[in-house]
Formats: structure tokens, C-alpha cells, sequence
């Protein structure tokens, strides 16, 4: 309990931090996210001077208060779930902007993750039993190669040679507004899957490589333990061995390595949008950074960033219910 206790205060320590850094950014950078929308309404037409004093107290871009003071109303409006206005959705506020977004990443998100994670687990399992044979060698070698392949070149080709070539996958958008609706039907859900399939499958395949290996290395090293040699010795089938001995405690460096792989793998998923225009926070936080969209922009990295943080807390609670030697010296 005292580790978690403290492993949480570091947490909230980084989350803090981020949150400080988070608030002076636009300080730093400058401009007036009021007058953008102004102009941006003055190239539609006639637009009175009385429009930007109400579009600078909708931004609060007037005030005059200290730093400090600025600083906690931020804090204030941080805990009511108050992220500001988006410019580049205006007059939507951010919170709304990533409320409507925010499904379609987690749902690509968690589909893909979860799907390289098992199936890099089982291929590494396997490859490290078979270690030394001509299948180890030539899936070593191939998912080498996944591993180095950058996201957003594997998913530019994926869009030419499966999606705008041959027309077998739609290349843009999470599904048809031409035909469908959102809502809870079949339509919709069949219609939003097909148009995920080509940016799953891209993330799935970079990612891939990199649970493979790591689970490799860990079998092995773990094969050559007392225990793994003893219940060999016994007679145990070998898939016994394999999974119920040699896998459960090779699989412990895999889950810390996924708390740590997953800021990569969003900046990852958060390119994969951008290439497939796919409706999620990375397409959106892309639009905002091109419109100088501070708000917007602070508050997709700030939403990320606690994300990361809370899913590095759950991988610490998992790994000392799996790992009793863990638990015991932390607990000491």
C-alpha cells in the first residue's frame, strides 16, 4: 500500500506539472485567439468592433488580473471541466470538441492495442519454444523490419495500394455520411468498422514487431530458470510448460512496457488520423495546431497526458497482483 501510495504522488506530481505547463504555453507563444475569429467572421461579411470586446470575453483575452490570479481561475475551471472555446470549432468549447472525438480514437485505439499486444504475445511465445529453428529466424527477421517501418509511410502506402488503387477500403473519413447515421445500429457500427479497418490494421502492424520481441526475450531468459527445468523434469506437457510456467512470469516486462509504450503509440495513432482523415483527437489536434488553436491544442495534450498518467497507475496496481515477489518487497 505504501508504494502505490507514493507511485500515486508521483503521478500527481506529473500531472500537476503538466497541467502548470499546459497553462503557460499560450502565455508564452502570444497572439489573440480572439481576433482570429474576428477576422475569420470579417471575411464573411460586415462585423461590428463590438463583436471582438465579446469574442475577447468569451476567450478572456481582456483581462487585466496577475498571473497568479489568472493562474487558479484556470485551476478552478480545469476541475469544472471547463477547457475554453475552440477557435477552430467556434463557438463549440473544447470539452465538447473532444467529447464528440474522442470515441472513435479510443474505440481504434484499444481495438489495435489490444489485438498487436495478444497476437505479438503469442508469436513471441512461440518463436522463443522454437528458438533456433528456420521459422524463428524468418519471423525475426520480418518483424525487424515491421519494427523500423515509421507510421505514417506504412499507412501513406497503405492508402495507395489497398484503398485508392484497387478501391478496396475507403481512405477517408470514419464512415459515410452519405448513407448512414451515427447511432447505435447496424449500419452505422458495420459501416464505421470497414472504414477502421485500414488504419487498425497499419497500427497493428507497426506495433506488432515490438510486443513480439519483447515477449522473446523474456521467454527465453525465463526457459532457463530452476522452475521451468523442474516441471520439464516432471513430465508436464510441454503447452503446461510453455504457458502456465514459462509465459505467465515472461509476460511481466510486457505489461510494464506497455504503460511506457503507450504515449508512443498514441503520437502514432495521432498521425494514422491525420493520413486516413479519420474523426478522432489526433485529426482534430492537427486542425487545431494549423489555426493556432490554443485551447484546443492544450487541452487534447493535457487530456492525452493524464491518460498516459492513470494507464501508467493501472499497469502498477496489475503488475503487483501478478508478480507476489514484487508485493512482498514493496510491501516490507
Amino acid at each position: 500500500m505504501r508504494y502505490l501510495l507514493r507511485r500515486l504522488g508521483i503521478y500527481l506530481l506529473a500531472i500537476w506539472a503538466a497541467v502548470t505547463i499546459n497553462f503557460f504555453l499560450p502565455r508564452i507563444a502570444g497572439g489573440n485567439p480572439a481576433k482570429d475569429v474576428y477576422y475569420r467572421l470579417a471575411s464573411l461579411g460586415p462585423v461590428s468592433p463590438a463583436t471582438l470586446k465579446a469574442l475577447e470575453i468569451e476567450f478572456g483575452s481582456n483581462t487585466t488580473d496577475p498571473l497568479w490570479v489568472q493562474y487558479f481561475e484556470y485551476l478552478n475551471n480545469l476541475l469544472h471541466g471547463n477547457l475554453g472555446v475552440s477557435v477552430t470549432f467556434f463557438p463549440s468549447t473544447v470539452t465538447s470538441v473532444i467529447a464528440q472525438d474522442i470515441p472513435w480514437t479510443l474505440v481504434l485505439l484499444s481495438v489495435s492495442l489490444l489485438i498487436s499486444f495478444a497476437l505479438g504475445t503469442l508469436i513471441g511465445i512461440y518463436m522463443a519454444w522454437r528458438r533456433g529453428s528456420a521459422l524463428d529466424a524468418m519471423l525475426s527477421s520480418t518483424m525487424m523490419f515491421c519494427y523500423s517501418i515509421f507510421y505514417p509511410w506504412l499507412a501513406l502506402l497503405a492508402v495507395y495500394f489497398l484503398a485508392f488503387k484497387p478501391g478496396w477500403f475507403p481512405f477517408s473519413d470514419g464512415y459515410n455520411a452519405a448513407s448512414t447515421s451515427p447511432g447505435l445500429n447496424f449500419a452505422f457500427i458495420s459501416d464505421a468498422a470497414y472504414h477502421a479497418i485500414l488504419p487498425a490494421a497499419t497500427l497493428v502492424v507497426s506495433t506488432v514487431a515490438g510486443w513480439m520481441l519483447t515477449m522473446r526475450n523474456s521467454m527465453i531468459t525465463t526457459l532457463s530458470e530452476d522452475y521451468v527445468l523442474m516441471a520439464r523434469a516432471k513430465g508436464l506437457t510441454s503447452r503446461r510448460v510453455m504457458f502456465a510456467y514459462a509465459a505467465r512470469n515472461a509476460i511481466l516486462p510486457s505489461m510494464t512496457g506497455l504503460a511506457i509504450a503507450i504515449g508512443a503509440i498514441v503520437g502514432g495513432q495521432f498521425l494514422v488520423e491525420v493520413v486516413f482523415s479519420y474523426p478522432g483527437i489526433g485529426y482534430a489536434l492537427v486542425q487545431g495546431i494549423s489555426n493556432q488553436d490554443y485551447f484546443l491544442t492544450d487541452g487534447i495534450l493535457l487530456m492525452v497526458i493524464v491518460a498516459t498518467v492513470l494507464v501508467n497507475f493501472v499497469v502498477d496496481l496489475l503488475y503487483v497482483i501478478f508478480d507476489p515477489r514484487t508485493r512482498q518487497e514493496r510491501g516490507g
